[in-house]
């Protein structure tokens, strides 16, 4: 074990394992977040630009917080998704597009208006919306929490014009006006409902932990990984030890017989 070649090796299983560990004293530290958001924080009312910008991901703190926007509804694009449940019962959301102002591109926000259990009615009231609208664009000032993207799904082979998921990408297809345009990636749900529907249920996410236990799970295997680089020096070097002593047996016996 102490010849050139497995110093060699065994130098750069040293290197191997130091690799291993400074992974996991990465992950460590990546594994407890030093300042959490405070408790509560999602229920204070902020400007959605403050909480997430056009086309990014809506980072995981901020899931559920509640923001005001300000914009106009664009006519025609109150859609119906289905699927959605309001405290266990499945129903129906009206959603619309936001055209939000104050930006100097076109942007848009995909809002959930309002639920309803009844399909026909729920079609009713986005006609409706879609009917005011055009009448009067008038600017609105909406607040409600802001959602993560439930991203798309596989169309219904009973109707594929159905969406069963909250997904502004799914509604993107559907929207008119979309030329240049930019979208939220999270949607919203409004704090209150419209066009006669029910008010959606949204309550505040429940406060996390500070201590991300994938993370440390992670760490753990680094260092496992760190353990087996020098056992599998010592496995290779220990077999070749034993190769040579049963060499140096078998010569001794032919050497005797």
């Amino acid at each position: 074990m102490l010849r050139p070649r497995w110093i060699g090796v065994l130098a750069v299983c040293l290197v191997v394992a130091g690799v291993f560990a400074w992974l996991g004293q990465w992950q460590l530290s990546r594994a407890i977040d030093t300042s959490p958001p405070p408790p509560g924080s999602t229920e204070v009312v902020r400007p959605l630009d403050d909480v997430v910008a056009p086309g990014d991901y809506l980072e995981e703190p901020l899931v559920g917080q509640r923001v005001d926007v300000s914009g106009t509804w664009v006519p025609d694009d109150f859609i119906v998704v289905s699927s959605r449940f309001n405290d266990g019962v499945e129903g129906y959301w009206v959603t619309g597009q936001l055209r939000v102002t104050d930006s100097p591109s076109p942007v848009s926000l995909a809002v959930a208006v309002g639920w309803t259990s009844d399909k026909a009615q729920a079609e009713a009231a986005a006609s409706d919306l879609s009917a005011q609208a055009a009448a009067s664009p008038a600017l609105v000032d909406l607040t409600g929490r802001i959602i993560s993207d439930e991203g798309a799904a596989v169309p219904a082979k009973t109707d594929p014009q159905e969406i069963p998921r909250m997904s502004p990408a799914a509604l993107l297809s559907r929207w008119h006006d979309t030329a240049d345009l930019e979208v939220y990636r999270p949607y919203l749900t409004a704090a209150e409902p419209m066009g006669g529907l029910e008010a959606i249920s949204s309550p505040a996410p429940a406060e996390g932990s500070n201590v991300n236990w994938l993370n440390i799970f992670y760490a753990a295997e680094w260092a496992v990984f760190a353990g087996f680089a020098f056992y599998l020096w010592y496995r290779l070097a220990r077999d070749a030890w034993e190769k040579e002593i049963e060499d140096l047996e078998d010569a001794a016996g032919e050497t005797a017989a």
